[in-house]
């Protein structure tokens, strides 16, 4: 089992780690730890290189498979052994963006449930751009032009960002602490971790994300779809 460092300090960069298993034919190690992010919620992998007995090797890929963290080695040097000493270190530029892009999407998911009600039904990011869609029948420029308002408000407003691992009937008690329109926790996960923007959004989230707003930088609308009758696309991009 990987103890997921990131889940409660976002801004560790490097990390001192065992490899606990090897899969020579994917060349893939399991660490004992690890701060990087293996992607899931919309949020992409993280990236970086991992140290072992003096050979640096290319982190191009982290997936999570049950309990373990898959690290997906490049490069074309011979495999570690199992049991040997690592160290991890990340992309910072690429995982910081991704960071602001994350706490962005919930500035703009707290806003818009706010202010209109409105449940999300999909997204995605990539560094320093997103996209999500929630439940609006009409969307229109007007519209648009008044959530890139107000997200750009709490943004300036510098609300500090929480993150809490509860017990799951303890964290099912929150209202509205999913604010997807499908329920995306499996039944099994017995522990809910928790992402707060201090006076806006409260909900279920497992990726990485910035401690103040005031970090994220100005979040611009850059162009909005209809995906279906009662689904509705918001791009964003952060400058």
């Amino acid at each position: 089992m990987t103890t997921l460092l990131y889940q409660t300090d976002s801004y560790l960069k490097e990390f001192s780690a065992t490899i606990t298993a090897v899969e020579g034919e994917t060349r893939a190690v399991v660490l004992d730890q690890s701060a990087f992010y293996p992607g899931g919620g919309g949020q992409p992998c993280d990236f970086g290189s991992l140290v072992v007995a003096g050979i640096t090797y290319p982190v191009e890929k982290v997936k999570k498979q049950g309990d373990d963290v898959l690290h997906f080695l490049g490069g074309a040097s011979p495999l570690p052994d199992v049991n040997s000493a690592a160290t991890g270190t990340l992309d910072w530029v690429r995982r910081y963006q991704l960071m602001r892009t994350h706490t962005a999407l919930h500035i703009l998911c707290g806003t818009v449930f706010r202010d209109y009600g409105a449940k999300v039904t999909g997204g995605d990011m990539d560094p320093l751009k997103g996209r999500m869609d929630f439940e609006f029948e009409n969307m229109r420029g007007e519209l648009v032009k008044a959530i890139e308002t107000a997200t750009n408000l709490e943004v300036q407003q510098g609300r500090e960002t929480k993150v809490k691992i509860l017990p799951r009937d303890e964290a099912f008690q929150i209202p509205d602490l999913i604010r997807t329109k499908i329920n995306l926790l499996p039944e099994g996960i017995m522990q809910v971790r928790t992402v707060e923007i201090v006076g806006l959004d409260l909900q279920a989230d497992g990726g990485t994300h910035v401690t103040n707003t005031s970090e994220i930088g100005k979040i611009k609308v850059v162009d909005y779809k209809s995906k279906g009758a009662i689904n509705k696309r918001i791009y964003i991009e952060i400058e």
